[in-house]
């Protein structure tokens, strides 16, 4: 399926997506859990993102602070507080710095915590568009806080295409883990 465009595509890849990066995550061995991410020798693996997430632990919080954005961001410009997606300082072009920080703040957060608290913000985000009609999800102009895209565009990327680029880096590790 390509990108989500209705609200039924969205919730559909959503959840699918969600449930499929649980049943990779539960397949992990010990070797896997245990072993650091590392993909220095892969010439490919370029973005910043391959060096800063060391485990399991840190992609689970990546997505959780993600909905957590998306979540703020909604219910404060509905409640008429104009706030930009990302949080100042940051901006679009400084978001990896963010990344970092929000990083830093989850290291002594434990795998467990991690797990439980994506859970719940998966859940409350899947809750939340459900709110919203197809028109309001995917039509551009609706709300003039989301700017020139679609509040559904901003839905499908803190949750499917998140997870896919979480199972992208998990699948990665996987088979680095296997050749050593």
């Amino acid at each position: 399926m390509g990108r989500p465009t209705t609200k039924t595509d969205l919730l559909t890849a959503a959840t699918t997506n969600y449930e499929k990066l649980n049943a990779l995550i539960s397949g992990l061995t010990e070797k896997e859990l245990s072993t650091c991410f590392d993909f220095s020798s892969d010439e490919k693996k370029k973005e910043s993102h391959w060096k800063r997430d060391k485990n399991l632990r840190d992609i689970l919080i990546h997505l959780y602070e993600w909905h957590q954005l998306l979540l703020n961001w909604v219910h404060s410009n509905q409640n008429g507080d104009s706030k930009p997606f990302i949080p100042e300082p940051y901006n679009w072009k400084t978001y990896g710095d963010m990344n970092v920080e929000l990083w830093k703040k989850h290291q002594s957060t434990s795998l467990e915590d991690a797990k439980s608290m994506l859970q719940s913000s998966h859940t409350e985000v899947i809750k939340l568009a459900e709110t919203f009609s197809n028109e309001e999800l995917f039509t551009k102009g609706v709300y003039k806080w989301v700017g020139g895209s679609t509040l559904g565009s901003y839905f499908v990327s803190v949750t499917a295409s998140h997870y896919d680029w979480a199972m992208k880096k998990l699948k990665a590790h996987k088979k680095k883990c296997a050749a050593i």
